[in-house]
């Protein structure tokens, strides 16, 4: 049976992430924990329904961005509710700015997403909280008038200045104006940055205490809250001169800890690599969790043969995800025109997921033809190594020609860039890291 061209390239669209409990998505899912050093997401779920399920608990999860994180994040919602928990999945960048954050925009987008999943729990009349609401309409001049929502089956909403703003509609209408005029985010933030202690005394008490009281009621097991996206968030310096990210996960750090309920923040990678690492972890309960990318060469140069196994598996699995793993590897030719050019395709992504697949899904849109051929593969990824080379400095160079012999990084500014524009992967190996440059700048002149 031959490929559907256009079937393989949507299945190597780099933007999807798959949804595990998705019966289509499913036979695409490759489980890469036997050579990212463990489990992570089994783990994360023990501590959870384990070790803590009655208690409060917060999780940092990082990686580069496209490794794989909300795929595997997905997998552990779906896995947790299966448990009985009731998860509550968010991206962040849907509600947020993400180069201008503040910790009260965080602790709102968390409680409007809560409560918008709680739509048939009724809950008491959140007071506090509505009182800090109205104040932020006030400081905003903005007046709402004639909308209803429905929340626990009761039409609430703003329909005369007596009337209380119900909770889910009331943020949203605020973090809607907030996200999109930086002046009233401003002002906005400027009212709520004293009273962040009452914001978050308001969401506890009011809000995720009750929840998951009556979600208990109900036979859940408990509440989670997983907040994707937020290790996108601009590393722009605030107007006191605080790099964003350092401000909100070190000096807010304290804050984002002290929800009560199970909480999982994804965080940028780069700040593993800050001068302020140290104090982040003290800030949270425990080191960040990090899902490093899939190995396809060892620190030598030489091959890792479980790791290309596997993401060569990824890789076939969408063009045959309904053939078992042998059974695909009898096909190789019929995408490829011979097992090297599949083999060099994985090595030059470095093992990074979405890397991977842009490389795929350029190659197929260029050749229109399968077999995919190595000639138009050279063309792709020197075209990509171009892009990548302009904005490199001579310093950057220096230092990936560090990385490149000596297979480490240090707490240096620089080494945050090369780390978040993925110019540097991170790897592990029993418990051990190692650093390597991107495969695709490897072989630029500047490197040899």
């Amino acid at each position: 049976m031959s490929i559907d061209l256009r079937a393989f390239f949507l299945a190597t669209d780099p933007s999807r992430t798959l949804f595990v409990n998705n019966p289509s998505d499913v036979k695409y899912y490759i489980d890469f924990s036997s050579v990212r050093g463990g489990d992570i997401i089994g783990k994360l779920k023990q501590k959870i329904t384990f070790f803590k399920p009655n208690e409060a608990t917060c999780t940092l999860f990082t990686g580069h961005i496209g490794c794989g994180k909300s795929t595997e994040l997905l997998r552990l919602q779906a896995e947790l509710e299966k448990l009985g928990f009731h998860v509550v999945y968010f991206e962040s960048s849907e509600d947020l700015e993400m180069t201008d954050v503040d910790i009260a925009d965080v602790l709102l987008a968390i409680a409007r997403r809560v409560s918008q999943s709680l739509d048939k729990i009724t809950l008491a009349e959140p007071t506090r909280f509505n009182d800090l609401l109205e104040g932020a309409w006030k400081v905003l001049n903005s007046e709402v008038t004639g909308a209803k929502v429905k929340l626990g089956g009761v039409d609430v909403g703003v329909t005369s200045d007596k009337d209380k703003l119900s909770l889910a509609f009331g943020i949203g209408e605020i973090t809607t104006k907030m996200k999109s005029d930086p002046t009233l985010r401003a002002k906005l933030n400027q009212y709520l940055a004293p009273q962040k202690t009452n914001l978050l005394e308001a969401i506890n008490r009011e809000l995720l205490e009750p929840a998951i009281a009556k979600l208990k009621q109900q036979g859940k097991q408990g509440l989670v809250v997983i907040v994707d996206n937020l290790d996108r968030i601009d590393n722009r310096v605030k107007a006191w001169g605080r790099p964003q990210q350092e401000y909100l996960f070190v000096d807010q750090g304290e804050f984002l800890t002290k929800l009560n309920c199970h909480l999982i923040y994804t965080m940028p990678l780069s700040l593993k690599f800050s001068n302020d690492y140290g104090m982040l972890t003290q800030r949270f309960p425990e080191d960040p969790k990090v899902l490093p990318m899939v190995p396809v060469q060892w620190p030598d140069g030489s091959v890792h043969e479980q790791g290309m196994a596997l993401i060569k598996q990824m890789v076939l699995a969408r063009a045959f995800p309904d053939l078992q793993p042998d059974e695909r590897l009898n096909k190789i030719t019929e995408i490829f025109d011979n097992i090297a050019t599949l083999d060099c395709l994985c090595r030059l992504s470095g093992g990074h997921v979405r890397d991977l697949l842009r490389l795929l899904n350029t190659w197929i849109m260029d050749e229109m033809a399968l077999p995919l051929t190595r000639d138009t593969l050279d063309q792709v990824v020197r075209a990509r190594r171009n892009e990548m080379m302009m904005p490199i400095s001579d310093d950057e160079w220096q230092l990936l020609r560090h990385v490149k012999q000596n297979k480490k990084v240090s707490d240096d500014q620089g080494y945050q860039k090369l780390i978040r524009s993925r110019f540097v992967f991170e790897y592990r190996d029993s418990g051990e890291s190692w650093f390597d440059v991107n495969p695709i700048l490897a072989e630029a002149r500047e490197l040899q």
